[in-house]
């Protein structure tokens, strides 16, 4: 039954069926920003097991802070407060929630300021986290490059040029188009406009790109090999690996569209096995001892026949819902189930199931449809059979009716400075799930 079938015979206000069952659901979440679907995603996740899920949001009016199945909601700009800070400020929300919660980072700047704080934060909370340099390592494109080569994994060339003759030597040498990424986050795209991942199809692209940068304050770039190929060359692997870095609950997929079109996220995926993604992604996790959710990026080069690894992102990604197995267990219900010392059952996930985020799949394929990739008949062929959205979820419609808020506060706001902190003792009560 796709999402389509789901949507007309589910009743408003109950829970989908699933199979899995999580006996002791005592233990409180705090999701450490919990921003648009991947938050919503999560809480959702495990609040419908039961778990009392609370979040900590950047910014007012975030869709996820309205889902029913959220106890309570915070506010902290953890990039711009100083560290000492965000450190009284997380202590003081384990406090006031009065038990010892799991911490969850959903974003790059959360994962690594938990896993560089986990002595303290271990104090208050319990955290499945990456020791901090292994964390560092996977942030930086450059040193993931450099740890797969050494490992043998397969990988792009990556290159991180130090000056504007060491990216002309690599302009004289390299096949365009090219990638161009952040080392360790975004970059200025044009003016204006950031952003994770630009592909330069010309050497005045390149340097375009790199001049803008070089006078701002943002991260250095790496520019990278350009595989050829679709969106449905790119693979992902999902997982959570436990203390002993063995994989507790893995699984691999294949994109069909990406938002932004053909060099972003997930706008619609479907699960499909792969042992070698599977058995490259275990082989490095071993390698540097990895505990914690993951979510890994490859793209197949058909030129050699290789799956090559892209990106690693040592948190739990916004993805996590299309590797849901047979019997509804994911990667953050894997999670809670080993840090709350309680049995994570084996689960096969289902070959050809898909997910969506609807919003960013209908830009995607108007782009497709302009650039005349995409069909309506084709189109409705992608998505009739959808297992699982983000937004349409008949038992929790309130972040759906919050998502045009976003969009307009993105567009005509100016970018937030830091937020105003609020207190845990402020907690703001949302209905019980």
């Amino acid at each position: 039954m796709g999402l389509v079938d789901k949507w007309f015979h589910a009743k408003p206000s109950i829970r989908q069926p699933e199979t899995i069952f999580i006996a002791n659901t005592s233990v409180p979440v705090v999701v450490l920003v919990s921003s648009q679907h991947g938050g919503v995603s999560l809480i959702r996740s495990l609040g419908r097991e039961g778990v009392r899920v609370y979040s900590i949001h950047e910014g007012s009016g975030e869709p996820s802070a309205q889902s029913r199945y959220l106890r309570g909601a915070f506010h902290w700009n953890f990039s711009s407060a100083p560290k000492a800070d965000s450190i009284a400020f997380l202590v003081d929300v384990a406090r006031g929630i009065a038990a010892t919660p799991v911490l969850i980072a959903t974003s790059d700047t959360t994962a690594l300021f938990v896993a560089e704080n986990a002595s303290v934060l271990g104090q208050e909370y319990l955290i499945a986290t990456a020791p901090a340099e292994v964390v560092r390592c996977f942030f930086s494109k450059k040193r993931t490059a450099d740890l797969c080569q050494a490992i043998g994994i397969p990988s792009p060339r990556t290159e991180l040029p130090g000056s504007r003759q060491a990216l002309l030597d690599f302009a004289e040498q390299a096949n365009f188009p090219v990638v161009v990424k952040g080392e360790c986050g975004e970059f200025l795209l044009r003016a204006g406009h950031l952003g994770r991942v630009a592909i330069a199809a010309t050497r005045k692209e390149l340097f375009n790109i790199y001049d803008l940068n070089t006078q701002t304050s943002a991260p250095r770039l790496v520019v990278q090999e350009y595989i050829p190929g679709g969106d449905d060359a790119v693979w992902m692997f999902n997982g959570y690996f436990n203390d002993r870095s063995e994989c507790l609950f893995g699984a691999t997929a294949r994109k069909l569209r990406q938002f932004p079109p053909h060099r972003g996220s997930t706008s619609l995926g479907i699960c499909e096995r792969n042992e070698v993604v599977e058995a490259q992604t275990k082989q490095l996790m071993k390698a540097v001892a990895y505990r914690g959710p993951l979510d890994v990026g490859y793209r197949f080069d058909a030129r050699d026949g290789k799956y090559k690894l892209l990106d690693v992102n040592p948190r739990i990604g916004s993805t996590f819902r299309l590797f849901a197995a047979q019997n509804g267990l994911d990667v953050a219900r894997a999670l809670y189930l080993d840090i709350t010392a309680q049995p994570v059952p084996c689960a096969p996930v289902s070959e050809g199931r898909k997910w969506i985020v609807e919003s960013n799949d209908l830009v995607s394929s108007w782009t497709d449809f302009r650039e005349g990739r995409l069909t309506l008949s084709r189109w409705w062929r992608s998505v009739r059979d959808v297992e699982e959205g983000v937004w349409l979820a008949p038992d929790d419609l309130k972040p759906l009716v919050m998502l045009p808020v976003l969009w307009f506060r993105k567009r005509w706001r100016p970018r937030a400075t830091a937020l105003e902190r609020v207190p845990a003792r402020r907690i703001l009560r949302l209905p019980k799930a």
